[in-house]
């Protein structure tokens, strides 16, 4: 009689090792494991001990199961989206956990019906109803204005989605664009014309008329011509297209750890330069760049008589 009460509890302990061998799995791989991991981590498990530790698990709510391309996966529950998603069925919880899954570059309804194998007119059904309760939001692509993209509630969009600083309503802040173009530049050829009236050697005079992307930020920040948080990412955009147009150059240094403004080790460099040689005149006229200078002839669609952009560039 004590032999059939110690295997008893020697049972009940395997299955609670089982099960917190599992936990831990679910927890070294966030995103959910298979039956492989699980037979790859304990290969001398029998597969209806394995099925009972799973299964109890999931009856508990501690797992929860989803469905993928390769197969079935078993996850750890978040508790606080337990409590959110309390009182919705299995296809309302299936959907909530792929549009978390996103991110906050979210997905597309059309993605959220392939990964969870739902009919389109359900998974809209789920998604209003998701939207009614404030768990998920639907977000506007600055990739495609028709579309959106949905994501759980609370999250800020990523740049990728919202355009970042550029955008306004999905629209492209164009002037805003060029006025920091027009400043930044301004920043860096007062700069580089302090260096020049320094009178010192020609090394030291090019090795201050250099500035660290840092020092732009602050620069533009302090003007406050911005109505939106900038980052030193969105001026380093700016001063790119500056590098584009030929009127700045970058150079990168070797900085110590933890400067400000400084990447890996890195810090990025850039001044104001002047054009080498001069465009010449035909080059600066609308014509000199027009991609479209061949289709143009007097009485076209196209022609020189209403060309808008001669036109301003004779009243400039």
């Amino acid at each position: 009689m004590s032999e059939v009460k110690l295997k008893k509890e020697t049972n009940i302990l395997d299955v609670a090792e089982l099960e917190n061998r599992i936990k831990e799995l679910c927890q070294q791989f966030p995103h959910g494991i298979t039956d492989q991991v699980i037979q790859n981590d304990m290969p001398h498990l029998e597969p209806q001990q394995r099925a009972m530790a799973i299964n109890k698990l999931l009856s508990l709510g501690q797992l929860d199961l989803l469905r993928n391309s390769s197969g079935l996966l078993y996850r750890m529950k978040d508790t606080q989206s337990n409590s959110k998603m309390k009182g919705s069925d299995n296809q309302e919880k299936l959907v909530y956990q792929v549009i978390e899954d996103a991110g906050n570059k979210g997905i597309w309804s059309r993605d959220i019906r392939f990964k969870s194998n739902l009919p389109l007119t359900e998974v809209n059904k789920i998604l209003k109803n998701l939207e009614s309760k404030k768990l998920i939001k639907a977000v506007k692509s600055v990739a495609a204005s028709k579309k959106k993209v949905y994501m759980l509630y609370n999250l800020q969009p990523d740049r990728s989605v919202t355009g970042g600083a550029w955008y306004s309503d999905q629209d492209f802040e164009s002037e805003f664009v060029e006025v920091l173009n027009q400043q930044c530049f301004k920043f860096l050829q007062s700069k580089a014309e302090a260096a020049r009236d320094s009178k010192q050697s020609p090394m030291v005079q090019r090795n201050s008329s250099f500035a660290t992307s840092h020092e732009v930020w602050k620069y533009i920040c302090e003007l406050g011509i911005s109505k939106v948080d900038l980052s030193m990412d969105d001026i380093e955009t700016i001063l790119n297209t500056l590098i584009y147009d030929g009127k700045v150059e970058m150079t990168v240094i070797a900085a110590k750890e933890g400067t400000v403004g400084s990447v890996d080790g890195q810090m990025k460099l850039y001044r104001g330069v002047n054009a080498v040689i001069q465009p010449t005149g035909l080059v600066r006229t609308p014509c000199g760049l027009c991609p479209v200078f061949d289709d143009c002839h007097e009485g076209g669609e196209i022609s020189p008589s209403n060309c808008i952009y001669m036109t301003e560039w004779l009243d400039f």
